[in-house]
């Protein structure tokens, strides 16, 4: 009589489940560096599109003859009989710089605006794998940059590489 094989034996499938552990603990741990360099690269888009929009906003207002960088906030202002955007439109972070502005929240990889120190700077946090890293807005210089010495040692990596 011949037996024919009609399943796999323990050892096979023991062999199979050690191989699937070795890759899991390979992979797992490299998956989270993944998710956070992503958002380390989105942060790096949107902070030189957030500073083109401000240095394009100036530049057009320049031809004007207004010296001046856009206001902090999230409504309108007037010079000169002309109403313009400030720095936010309402909800929306940025949009008065870019053509689409960024949602606000306080998820991984997003901006949530903080506070609103006067029409002269605004604050912002950049959430990096849960580790919020705060940017701030100075209207009298157009400056919009973390500050690389405050918050905790990971908040500080973070600022260097979003804005290097």
């Amino acid at each position: 009589m011949l037996f024919t094989k009609k399943a796999f034996t323990m050892i096979e499938l023991v062999f199979v489940i050690v191989i699937l552990g070795i890759l899991a603990a390979v992979a797992i741990p490299r998956f989270a560096v993944t998710r956070t360099d992503a958002q380390i690269s989105k942060g790096r888009a949107d902070v030189a599109s957030i500073r083109s929009g401000i240095i394009t906003d100036r530049q057009s207002k320049l031809i004007k003859g207004i010296t001046e960088y856009i206001q902090a906030g999230d409504a309108t202002y007037t010079v000169d009989s002309v109403t313009y955007n400030e720095l936010d439109i309402g909800t929306s972070l940025f949009g008065g710089v870019l053509t689409y502005g960024v949602e606000d929240s306080t998820n991984s990889g997003h901006w949530h605006r903080t506070a609103l120190v006067d029409n002269n700077s605004t604050k912002y946090n950049y959430n990096v794998a849960g580790e919020n890293v705060e940017f701030i807005y100075t209207r009298s210089g157009g400056i919009f940059t973390c500050d690389t010495t405050a918050g905790t040692a990971q908040a500080k990596a973070y600022c260097e590489d979003l804005i290097n």
